[in-house]
């Protein structure tokens, strides 16, 4: 008797690993784990049980634009941040509590009073 096979999404909507993920992007895996690290508010890949990163299309698409920003534009990472903040803003529902900096200045003094010791 055959079992039935529970129905899988279409490949373009299931999580790929990091190496597929480089190849759809054209970018080395290294670098890829370099922007999980520096743009970690907008690149979140899921993990399996084993720990191993799984892209989801929105990560392929946050990529995408990371690399476009970086090797097309020639934004720096932080303008890169500041851009992806602007694109991705609308998405993100902001807290009205925390005011016109979202309460980014002090961390930022409080960083770099820590950064000159």
């Amino acid at each position: 008797m055959m079992r039935k096979r529970k129905p899988k999404p279409p490949v373009e909507e299931r999580p790929v690993s990091i190496s597929t993920a480089s190849a759809l992007v054209k970018v080395e895996t290294h670098t890829i784990r370099y922007w999980e690290r520096e743009f970690a508010e907008f690149l979140n890949p899921v993990r399996t049980a084993g720990g191993q990163r799984r892209y989801r299309p929105e990560d392929i698409e946050v990529l995408k634009e990371i690399k476009r920003l970086l090797k097309e534009e020639l934004y720096t990472i932080a303008g890169a941040k500041r851009k992806l903040k602007e694109r991705f803003a609308q998405q993100a529902p902001q807290s009205p509590s925390t005011g016109n900096n979202n309460g980014t200045t002090a961390s930022k003094h409080k960083k770099r009073a820590t950064v000159k010791r």
